[in-house]
């Protein structure tokens, strides 16, 4: 049977596409500038500008944008919403401060230095102040800081720049020139089905979602999970790009209202690599349509406008940084790491172009400024890691733990629990080797006379530096409740001889790492408030008998709901029965 010519070309183009991305991402990666320029200069390559190979840039485009919707998902997997209640500060502090401020600068730079009108400056400088999420947020991850300070104020960025979609689309209506369509709808309209739209997605996720989840734990058909969570994220995205929202907002709050479940884990490690491919073919399509005809017709302005775009907001957003208490570096990091414009630009810029408020020439010069931004935050970053570097080796003695001597167990974290374990461990005269990744820890350690290494222990390169092979024990003492299945399948199956300890948050992260060759987990106040409860009791002169059977009861109900909890795939009501007050009369 003859293969239909489209699906030959279709397949060819998979081909083209992903061969000049896996070359060029491969020499990216290799002198340390990151993937995403890969995947631009590899789409210029293959594109109408380039080699002509791939035509249909604007296609792959709309369909590579699921990415930026996983991404999202994904993210609010990793907030629960107490989490994102306590960054409604800086999300609507920090995050609002930036949007106006850049929009205003960029806005006014634009009247002054082109003869642009009022409305298309309007229209080319606010979206501007948008940065690119697709970019920034793998790099957060990639590199460990999105649960960082730093990397929760850029998210939090990131999250108004997306909220802000809406008011954004509002004022380009507002100007437009074009005769206005039947049925237009109004953006305070749109705001309302918004928090109705929002409403009903956190109630569904609370009484379908995650009950349909525990159906399918227990049935344990690992496809089932990846079905539910693109059912989930697709159907959120869709109902916000109906009403006419962002529809990564959508796929973010289906995160947030699934980021309590005990299935977050199985859900991101399904989700991720689809992620991870669309975010790859959105970049290819970006660099694909970069008019280089454009570039080169204007290239003093093109280049000039780029760097004028990057240099303003990283001033403004390192002035907000310290406005908000950052220190130094960590401000003019995040000034960096937010410089660039973003994909959120391109569609702006489109319906600027149908409000006949600017040319389409107009918007083609200004998405290849876009473009080149983007094109400069892995050098920025580059630039920002060997700056960070320096100055913390100035205030503290960061040595790479390849420096270390050969130890018996290694530690990484010395925060109290760490300093406690550390301490325990040495009393026995067992040979340490100390890690932590906050340089202020390190330099009180120095300040006693203890030699603390530097760097993120979670990283199999790093502990393997640091001697993991030869080690009897690895001691996970750090506080974070992400430190979750995939880290730790790997630690485990990367060094087979050594023992693996983890201090963890709770019984979720506990139940989320049963199972993977763990030696011992131990939740980090569960001990000191056994204690505390024992010592209340001898205070108010409980028999001593009646306190140890207490104890020795406690621990057993509390060991058999955890068996229950787990062989129920995780569902935090399992064994409640077992919990003490369940035969106390009810308060009316």
């Amino acid at each position: 049977m003859e293969t239909e010519p489209h699906m030959a070309d279709l397949l060819l183009g998979g081909f083209v596409m992903l061969g000049a991305a896996l070359v060029m991402v491969l020499v990216f990666r290799r002198f340390g500038i990151g993937a995403v320029l890969g995947y631009l200069i590899a789409g210029i390559l293959v594109g109408p500008q380039g080699f002509q190979l791939i035509s249909n840039a604007e296609t792959i485009l709309e369909f590579s944008e699921i990415g930026i919707i996983l991404l999202l998902f994904i993210v609010g997997l990793e907030l629960a919403p107490a989490r994102l209640m306590r960054m409604r500060q800086a999300i609507f502090g920090l995050g609002f401060s930036q949007v106006v401020l850049c929009g205003i600068a960029l806005f006014l730079l634009i009247m002054a230095t082109t003869n642009f009108t009022l409305a298309a400056s309007i229209a080319i400088g606010l979206p501007l102040a948008l940065s690119s999420t697709a970019q920034v947020l793998p790099m957060l991850q990639s590199s460990g800081r999105m649960n960082t300070p730093t990397g929760e104020k850029a998210f939090s960025i990131l999250l108004f720049q997306d909220l802000s979609i809406i008011p954004l689309l509002t004022i380009i209506a507002a100007l437009s020139r074009a005769p206005q369509e039947d049925g237009g709808q109004s953006g305070w309209l749109t705001a309302l089905y918004a928090v109705v739209a929002i409403g009903g997605l956190i109630l569904v996720g609370k009484y379908l979602l995650q009950p349909l989840l525990k159906v399918i734990g227990r049935i344990a058909e690992r496809e089932l999970f990846i079905v539910a969570g693109l059912v989930a994220v697709l159907g959120s995205a869709a109902l916000m790009e109906f009403i006419g929202l962002s529809p990564a907002l959508g796929a973010f709050v289906a995160g947030v209202m699934l980021a309590n479940s005990p299935y977050r884990h199985e859900l991101e490690a399904d989700i991720d690599p689809f992620r991870s491919l669309l975010l790859g073919f959105f970049f290819l399509a970006v660099g694909m349509m970069l008019d280089l005809d454009v570039v080169f017709e204007n290239t003093a302005f093109v280049v000039g406008a780029a760097f004028a775009l990057v240099a303003v907001k990283i001033a403004i957003i390192f002035g907000l940084g310290k406005l908000f208490g950052m220190d130094t570096n960590p401000a003019l990091a995040m000034g960096m790491l937010l410089s660039q414009g973003g994909e959120f630009g391109f569609v702006l810029f489109s319906e600027a172009e149908k409000a006949l408020l600017i040319e389409p020439e107009a918007s083609s010069l200004f998405g290849a400024v876009i473009t080149i931004s983007m094109a400069t935050t892995p050098f920025l970053m580059l630039l920002a890691r060997r700056f960070s570097s320096a100055r913390n080796k100035v205030e503290a003695d960061l040595d790479d733990p390849g420096k270390a001597d050969r130890a018996s167990v290694i530690i990484v974290g010395q925060g109290r629990f760490g300093q406690t374990v550390s301490q325990m461990l040495l009393a026995a005269k067992i040979p340490l080797t100390l890690i932590d990744i906050k340089p202020e820890q390190i330099d009180v350690h120095q300040q006693y006379g203890a030699k603390v290494f530097y760097g993120d222990g979670t990283r199999v390169d790093l502990l393997r530096r640091a001697g993991a092979h030869d080690a009897d024990a690895i001691v996970f003492c750090m506080d974070d409740q992400d430190f979750g299945p995939e880290r730790v399948r790997e630690i485990v199956q990367s060094f087979p001889e050594t023992k693996i300890f983890v201090r963890v948050y709770d019984r979720r992260q506990l139940i989320a790492l049963k199972g993977l060759g763990v030696v011992g987990m131990k939740r980090e106040v569960f001990e000191s408030a056994i204690h505390l409860a024992k010592q209340t009791m001898y205070a108010i002169d409980i028999d001593d008998r009646l306190i140890d059977e207490v104890d020795e009861e406690f621990r057993q109900r509390d060991c058999d709901r955890l068996e229950a909890q787990i062989k129920s795939g995780g569902d935090m009501f399992a064994g409640a029965e077992l919990r003490f007050g369940n035969d106390l009369p009810k308060q009316s």
